[in-house]
């Protein structure tokens, strides 16, 4: 098992692939991460004991906040700034997956029979 400390805990990765990744987080109570967002990858926290705060900056410059407990999951979209908090001890997992663009393709020509 590989673990690595954070200044909010530790993060220990449980799969990692170049379409998904999965973390199992523990965050000490009143740890926070930077305020930060991901390029492409969309990023998911499922809590599996304690409390874990998210907190979401939308286009409209106020900041949304979403308490989780345990059984509770939030996602967050690629390129929305966030962060989490957590008011007690907590366990949760956290995934980062990329979506395909369905519409990425350039015809030249229209296939037939």
């Amino acid at each position: 098992m590989i673990k690595e400390g954070k200044i909010w805990g530790q993060t220990i990765p449980v799969i990692q692939s170049p379409s998904v990744e999965i973390h199992r987080i523990h965050v000490d109570q009143g740890g926070f991460c930077s305020k930060h967002a991901h390029q492409a990858k969309i990023n998911a926290f499922y809590v599996l004991s304690g409390e874990l705060e998210i907190r979401r900056w939308k286009d409209y410059k106020l900041v949304d906040s979403t308490h989780l407990f345990e059984g509770d999951w939030s996602i967050v979209p690629a390129g929305e700034y966030h962060q989490f908090e957590a008011h007690q001890e907590t366990e949760a997992l956290e995934v980062y997956w990329t979506e395909l663009n369905h519409n990425d393709i350039m015809r030249e020509s229209v296939g037939g029979i």
